[in-house]
């Protein structure tokens, strides 16, 4: 008996340390954004000291320094609060979209959901006069849309066929290869005023952010949170297959539906505004996974961070290397994840990664 209980304060006294250590993590990343966000901040054409960042928080957009507030509140401050956002938002999409399908490959730029996006985009660039929308909402709102549309197509599918991970992988990638073929039709017909915007739209850039769009994408962010919250136990669960999670009283399919419908909002609130980002959804949870295991607790909130980080430090790479023309985080995210996605597929084929 006294072994028994021995063991069982052993267990607790491991799992405490284990939580400490993984909490540790977390604060650990999350101050590391704090400190990219700054660096973002205070780089850009016009530079900024970090005695002008200071003061310029503490004034407000209404402070007397007029230069200082229209370049940190008006132009710096919504795109670096878009990008953790957008980062968050991805990060918790891939590794959410991981789980269900149990596929670490799989990420909402893989399985259609962007590509949908861009397509929506590209047509209202066409035909947005025809649109009854204000000006500056008709690109997001079609780009929202269309990735509405391909989440409304996989489930569909999945509702025929079962909703299987290797039909939902199936129904993601029919999704990507027909909105694809659509933006390359649209990009066929269109004039090349036309043809320059949509290609500029599919880099994916945080230039285009203003407060309003922040407002909108926080708000889809936030509502989907407390789902999110709700359903880390059964995704920790998920990871030890259908038939243990079955065993628990799970349905497995209404978790991958529920699931599969907070995705597509994550995806198209990250990408209606500022485009097309890859990488991010896909490295994010396997960073996260790798530092902090499959409890969902831990592991949701840092591939959050850790997506952040991603595109806080693309904003700031880009900025460094060309301060006159900041180049799109999306190509900057697209040439990093590639070397990194290498590493991914290696270490699988080593049997490293479930």
């Amino acid at each position: 008996m006294t072994s028994f209980s021995s063991g069982l304060e052993g267990m607790r006294d491991g799992f405490r340390r284990a939580s400490a250590r993984r909490t540790s993590v977390l604060i650990g990343a999350f101050i590391g954004l704090v400190l990219l966000t700054v660096l973002d901040l205070v780089t850009g054409p016009s530079g900024m000291p970090l005695v002008d960042l200071w003061h310029g928080l503490l004034a407000g957009p209404a402070g007397n320094d007029r230069m200082v507030a229209t370049i940190l509140w008006q132009l710096r401050m919504p795109q670096t609060v878009m990008g953790v956002l957008v980062g968050a938002c991805l990060g918790l999409a891939g590794l959410q979209m991981q789980t269900i399908l149990g596929n670490p490959l799989a990420s909402p730029f893989t399985l259609g959901f962007s590509a949908a996006a861009g397509f929506g985009a590209a047509l209202a660039i066409m035909f947005g006069s025809l649109i009854p929308l204000p000006g500056f909402l008709v690109v997001p709102a079609c780009a929202f849309a269309m990735t509405l549309v391909a989440c409304g197509l996989v489930y569909l599918i999945a509702r025929l066929r079962g909703s299987t991970p290797e039909i939902l992988v199936l129904g993601g990638i029919a999704v990507l290869f027909f909105f694809q073929s659509l933006q390359s039709l649209l990009q066929f017909l269109a004039s090349p005023e036309v043809l320059q915007q949509i290609v500029f739209w599919m880099f994916g850039s945080l230039l285009k952010s203003t407060w309003t769009s922040v407002a909108v994408t926080a708000a889809i962010a936030c509502a989907c949170l407390p789902f999110i919250a709700r359903s880390t136990w059964a995704l920790t669960t998920l990871r030890l297959g259908d038939a243990n999670a079955r065993s628990l009283g799970l349905s497995v399919e209404n978790i991958r539906r529920h699931t599969f419908l907070i995705v597509a909002l994550l995806t198209a609130a990250a990408v209606s505004f500022v485009g097309t980002i890859g990488f991010v959804g896909l490295i994010a949870p396997h960073v996260a996974r790798a530092l902090v295991g499959e409890d969902h607790r831990f592991s949701l909130p840092l591939a959050a961070v850790t997506g952040a980080i991603i595109l806080i430090g693309a904003s700031v790479f880009g900025k460094f290397i060309s301060p006159a023309a900041v180049i799109p985080v999306g190509i900057i995210t697209a040439v990093a994840g590639v070397p990194m996605l290498f590493a991914v597929i290696a270490k699988r084929g080593q049997g490293g990664m479930a």
